[in-house]
């Protein structure tokens, strides 16, 4: 039996031998390999970021960690490197790169006219999606770049093609110079990667905006699901490629913080846990990114601080921008504090060099060195799956690791050698000797002073004769000291020496127009390390954070109070009308009581003698708080909704609350006939984008009819409609689509779902309702017939401005307007305009609202209802229902708002002055029982910008006094969005 088991093992051992065979020829030498242990002893090891051995060995074989503990005992084949002093770490990972794979370059223009179908057939119907790529195929092993990384400590890097919406799949790539692609690749199909970017080289025009790329990628899984059930005949390799690589790990370029929340979304909505790339903003909206659960992908690129020494130049900044450059190196400490897990990438650094000294500016904002060491090793290792290899020196695991002179969190560490799967790639000499100190040099007679400072792996030199300073050259590179120089009567010195390991003298030659002759250089004074002046001094300041993280922003999210007004003028917008010297209390964000002489009890009471009390102003057409507005890639984009553009950061929220507006509808643009899904907002600034956007929100679309949509001043002559004809031809053939597709649904048989043909099928059963974009009165009457003959009804038309010559049959068909004062002829289509509009259409019974559709107007919105007093004769109280419950109607939250009755929102305005009056300011504006806005806090507010501008100029001015990099200051605006934004 015991012979048996002998013979086994050896039948296993010879097996093993021959499985690891090379079976690949040499042909430049004598073939041979080495399988001895290299032993790095008494060496303290990082085994992983939280398991240390102060004075341990490092036993590696073959390109694989055999053993790190204390008290090893090493095979007699072992190489021993003595490593005492000296620290071991795993070497780093980014888990975001694009090293060796490089984004292919555009061919061809793009025309004049936009390219709207795709190029490629048997792959998706869209060219920016691209999941059949695989990185792999096109990677070339980047030596001078892999050097740069080697430098920093990073050992391993996960790179793809960062083109497309759809990317394809990353390799998994060792830095092994020594190696060749079959040693270096780890992984030939890492990751699936996805981005809200179209391609660079692709010129496709869908989509045009973020919306369009959110509500394309929405498709794509919903059609990869629909192939993958067999459903579809032909062969789409992308769609092929998507479901094979589902199990990968998904990572997901963000970029920012909104942009995370948004990438979680669509990964929710398809069982789908991203890694998100993230922007380095993710500090400003901590509890939504937690509650992603998504592990982040932290670029270490903080902005380097603004010239502001010019004055006019430092006005260029933004205090937002101040406050990033303030802020931005503490985002991975309070990232670590709330429990967010995170790897550090190089991606967006613009040098590879700086990476270290980012690393440390945020150690030095207080994260902790073991959150910092297990962002680069464990934590990547964990996102690719690759514990078991990467990451750490445990047995079995690849031998990557880096050798420093001590902690590699300080500055003044150096980084010997970074080991790649046991390869040795030399970084800095160990024994290099330290030549920094001050010596005389006696050459030809005469005395020159030299002062070498700088970094021991790096030194620089100072030659003087007498006091004056000489223009010179030096060189110290494996302890040879090459130096050259002009003396003051224009002789030349080149000087050359082989440095000892104890530098207190040195000698060498020097060559002189005269010939070659010794000198000697005697050292007086040691060198000594100046108390840096940035380490005895404390961390930079850090600003508070506000809520949204800009001038204006609340230092704590407003909440509800209970609040009595008393004595007010009340304008409640209902039968009741304008109420004198009453009372309104709230409580519980509702509207509780309205009469007289009401009882305060817990109640903040607010004196409103003399002041007039109104519901918030809603407005029905707005195009603030958007990132994007228009999806123009396709003449229907009803698959695109404006909740996914929110920017809930915008300052144009704050100015509409100072103008008591509360709620709003944002809507899509027109581009095109049919356009994207609208947002229903309360401006509650200081919240996330979701809390913005109304519960159990009425769902609504922008229709648009006129010049935009047949793109009369496009230049663009390939996408269809040309003409208002065509317009028509769009609706009838959308929602006869639509109804089939109704059918289809009804049957019971499988079918593919589409977000575009979902959106209209609402309109056809009445769940959704059109805000329609309309000028001609020809038009106008052409859009409810169509809605007519597919027997739904058009809600609003928007703009309307020849609606009193159509208003009889407006009112017959029951669709409401919302249009503007006295807007007129600002393009051909609008010459007809007249003021008397609004008060025409009401007269026939239209339910009619007065909308902004601008960024400044937003704020006057009180004065443009005004306006219909004087045009129109209209009384005070209807005029002023046109910016509360008549737009609160034709948005269906009049349940909701719009008017002051008991058990509505409490969404008031508190005006100093009649409202309509153009000396009236809002003073509080209220939504849910929370203020908003209040105008002595906003005087409050401008006083604190301005102190706070002041402080981090200081700031900034005192890191350019240190010598620290500074960038220009560029002015930066956001552009004011409208109608027909692209």
């Amino acid at each position: 039996m015991r012979q048996k088991l002998l013979f086994a093992l050896l039948l296993i051992t010879f097996s093993n031998l021959v499985n690891a065979q090379d079976y690949f020829p040499e042909s430049k030498g004598v073939k041979s390999n080495n399988h001895n242990y290299t032993a790095f002893i008494n060496a303290k090891i990082y085994v992983t970021p939280t398991t240390v051995i102060e004075s341990g060995t490092l036993l590696i074989k073959d390109g694989k960690v055999v053993s790190a503990k204390a008290g090893l005992a090493l095979p007699k084949n072992t190489v021993i490197i003595d490593t005492k002093n000296k620290t071991i770490y795993p070497s780093f990972i980014d888990v975001y790169s694009d090293f060796g794979v490089a984004i292919p370059s555009r061919t061809g223009g793009r025309g004049r006219s936009a390219q709207y179908d795709a190029t490629r057939d048997g792959f998706y119907w869209n060219d920016h999606i691209m999941p059949e790529t695989d990185a792999v195929e096109t990677f070339h092993f980047d030596n001078k770049k892999a050097k740069e990384l080697l430098t920093v400590g990073f050992g391993v890097v996960n790179t793809h093609l960062q083109d497309g919406i759809a990317r394809g799949t990353g390799v998994l790539v060792a830095l092994n110079e020594n190696g060749t692609n079959a040693d270096r690749i780890l992984n030939d199909r890492s990751a699936q990667y996805f981005s809200f970017k179209k391609s660079s080289v692709k010129s496709q025009s869908y989509p045009t905006s973020l919306m369009g790329a959110t509500a394309l990628l929405r498709q794509f899984y919903h059609d990869a699901d629909w192939y993958a059930k067999g459903n579809i005949n032909n062969i789409d390799r992308s769609l092929e490629a998507l479901n094979n690589n589902k199990n990968l790990v998904q990572i997901f370029e963000g970029g920012n913080k909104s942009n995370i929340v948004r990438a979680d979304k669509i990964g929710d909505a398809f069982g789908i846990q991203y890694t998100i790339l993230g922007g380095g903003d993710e500090y400003e909206m901590v509890s939504a990114i937690k509650a992603t659960n998504a592990k982040l992908i932290l670029p270490l690129n903080f902005p380097d601080a603004y010239d502001v020494s010019d004055p006019f130049s430092e006005s260029k900044v933004s205090l937002s921008d101040m406050r990033y450059w303030n802020q931005a190196p503490s985002n991975p400490k309070i990232l670590a504090d709330n429990g967010i897990s995170f790897s550090f990438t190089l991606n967006d650094l613009k040098e590879t060099k700086t990476f270290k000294a980012k690393l440390i500016e945020a150690v030095d904002r207080g994260l902790s060195k073991t959150k910092a060491l297990e962002a680069l090793t464990t934590i990547p290792a964990q996102i690719l799956g690759q514990t078991n290899r990467i990451g750490a020196l445990q047995k079995g695991m690849e031998a990557n690791f880096i050798i420093t002179s001590g902690d590699y969190f300080d500055k003044e560490t150096i980084l010997y050698e970074n080991w790649v799967q046991g390869k040795k790639n030399l970084i800095t000499q160990a024994n290099i000797t330290d030549i920094r100190g001050e010596y005389s040099i006696t050459a030809n007679s005469k005395v020159f002073h030299l002062t070498v400072s700088g970094s021991a792996d790096s030194p620089k030199a100072t030659i003087k004769q007498d006091s004056t300073t000489l223009k010179s050259k030096f060189n110290f590179e494996n302890n040879w000291l090459t130096m050259s120089f002009s003396d003051a009567s224009s002789e030349s010195y080149r000087f050359t020496s082989l440095i000892s390991s104890n530098p207190t003298s040195f000698s060498g030659k020097v060559v002189t127009a005269d010939g070659t002759t010794p000198f000697n250089a005697k050292q007086t004074a040691a060198f000594t390390v100046k108390e840096n002046q940035d380490e005895s001094e404390e961390p930079t300041a850090f600003t508070p954070i506000t809520y949204p993280n800009l001038g204006y922003g609340n230092e704590t999210l407003p909440k509800q109070e209970t609040l009595l007004f008393k004595n007010a003028t009340v304008w409640t917008s209902e039968d009741q009308g304008i109420l004198t010297n009453t009372d309104v209390l709230i409580k519980d964000g509702k509207i509780a009581k309205i009469g007289k002489d009401l009882s305060s009890g817990k109640a903040k009471v607010i004196d409103a003698t003399g002041k007039h009390l109104t519901a918030g102003i809603i407005d029905e057409h707005s195009h603030i708080a958007a990132l994007s507005i228009n999806e123009s890639g396709h003449n229907s984009s009803a698959e695109v909704t404006m909740e996914d553009v929110v920017d809930p950061d915008d300052i144009s929220i704050y100015y509409a609350l100072g103008g008591g507006v509360t709620s709003l509808q944002l809507l899509h643009g027109s581009a095109n006939p049919i356009g994207g899904r609208s947002a229903i907002l309360k401006l509650k600034w200081g919240e996330t984008a979701d809390n913005m956007i109304y519960d159990n929100s009425p769902k609504f679309i922008k229709f648009a009819l006129g010049e935009n949509v047949k793109q009369s001043n496009w230049g663009s002559t390939n996408r269809f409609p040309q003409t208002r004809m065509g317009v028509e031809q769009v609706f009838i053939n959308y929602f006869q689509r639509a109804k089939e597709y109704g059918e289809i649904k009804k049957s019971g048989e499988p079918y593919r779902y589409d977000q575009e043909m979902e959106t209209l099928l609402e309109i056809l059963n009445g769940e959704r309702f059109i805000s329609c974009h309309s000028y001609v009165q020809s038009e106008i009457n052409m859009l409810m017939k169509v809605a007519d003959s597919f027997n739904f009804k058009v809600n609003t038309f928007t703009h309307i401005l020849e609606g009193y010559k159509v208003a009889d049959k407006m009112a017959e068909h029951g669709v409401g307007a919302a249009t503007f004062s006295d807007w007129w002829s600002y393009k051909f289509e609008v010459n007809d305009a007249i003021p008397y509009n609004a008060a025409i259409m009401q007269q026939q019974g239209i339910t009619v609202a007065i909308n902004s559709d601008d960024p400044e107007m937003i704020r006057r919105l009180n004065q443009e209802a005004g306006k219909t007093v004087k045009y129109g004769g209209m009384s005070e109280l209807e005029a002023w229902k046109m910016v509360t419950i008549n737009p609160a109607k034709l948005l269906h939250i009049d349940e909701r708002v719009g008017s002051i009755k008991q058990g509505k929102d409490a969404d008031l305005v508190l005006w100093n002055d009649h409202p309509m009056s153009i000396y009236a300011k809002a003073e509080k504006t209220i939504i849910e029982g929370a203020v908003y806005f209040d105008i002595e806090k906003d005087k409050q507010q401008r006083e604190n910008i301005q102190k706070e501008r002041a402080k981090l100029v200081d700031l900034m001015l005192q890191d350019k006094s240190k010598g620290k990099k500074t960038q220009k200051p560029i002015g930066k605006s956001k552009e004011e969005m409208t109608c027909e934004s692209l």
